[in-house]
């Protein structure tokens, strides 16, 4: 079974060459577009390249994808909290990957969500309707596109920042003033390519999250988090490099005998449904172990 190829003209000189083809191919993450490329699998004027190699313009850039198929439905227990033609709002578990990547072909939110919808979204599509994601051990609302209309259409809405994202996050330490910003590039750490971390402006994309305390607890912190981007890890990331990491992180900084996983939860989502052009916000109250947290250090 013979995969997906791609042929492209670099239209701009300067871009990288990961982020030039994570801009171009649909379902390929910058980290996957990395992978490969380390493979062999992406060439520029038919030699093999680097990740972060400048691109000039006029550059061919000829991109080989592993043949995959389309994932499987599971029946797998998932809270809706809202449908329509056009979306899926759904409150997604703590624990569950959204969309299946190599390696990983099930028990995620996408294989859930076809179980209900089996039309989903691209049927050519490793991740269907997915226009946004949360990481793995996050929480919280997220809205799915039921078909490629409504999918471009939040993409946009993403993409010109009017979708309003709000998150209730416990950090390790007493975090002062009561509110503040961090606008700092967010790219691949490049000590470990598993990690992002705050980067140069030439290795990084833009990212600004806003932040307000809402209560202290003991030697950690509250908050209301409200990013205007939607970079990889950019709320851990953002927290991290001021000093407060998310409580439960592993990965930046706050292993914690507390709590397994991340104290992150997608609490508010608002946007304008595809099909109505009505602006609407939803909802989700945090999960019973993550109130427990707050009531241990209360």
């Amino acid at each position: 079974m013979s995969g997906t190829r791609y042929s492209f003209l670099a239209g701009k000189a300067g871009e990288r060459l990961d982020r030039f083809v994570a801009g171009n191919c649909p379902d390929v993450s910058r980290s996957q577009a990395q992978h490969l490329i380390d493979d062999g699998l992406i060439v520029v004027n038919g030699r093999r390249g680097k990740p972060a190699m400048k691109l000039n313009t006029g550059d061919r850039v000829e991109v080989s994808l592993p043949p995959h198929s389309r994932p499987i439905a599971e029946s797998l227990a998932l809270e809706i909290i809202y449908r329509d033609d056009g979306v899926i709002v759904v409150d997604k578990p703590a624990g569950m990957t959204v969309h299946p990547a190599p390696g990983h072909n099930c028990h995620t939110l996408v294989n859930a969500l076809l179980s209900y919808f089996p039309g989903l979204g691209d049927s050519g599509s490793l991740r269907p309707g997915i226009v946004h994601r949360l990481d793995r051990d996050a929480s919280g609302v997220m809205v799915v596109a039921r078909n490629v209309p409504a999918q471009l259409d939040l993409i946009e809405q993403f993409r010109k920042r009017s979708v309003k994202k709000q998150y209730l996050v416990l950090v390790t330490g007493r975090l002062a003033p009561d509110r503040g910003v961090v606008e700092a590039p967010i790219g691949r750490d490049p000590h470990n390519r598993k990690r992002m971390a705050v980067v140069d402006d030439t290795e990084g994309r833009s990212a600004c999250t806003h932040y307000s305390v809402i209560r202290h607890l003991k030697e950690h912190t509250l908050l209301e988090v409200r990013p205007e981007t939607g970079r990889t890890h950019q709320i851990r990331v953002h927290l991290s490099a001021i000093g407060y990491p998310v409580l439960g992180d592993r990965v930046y900084g706050s292993k914690s005998d507390l709590l397994p996983r991340l104290f992150l939860h997608a609490c508010r989502l608002g946007f304008t449904l595809p099909d109505t052009g009505e602006y609407v916000e939803f909802s989700s109250s945090l999960p019973p172990e993550l109130e427990g947290v707050l009531g241990s250090l209360d």
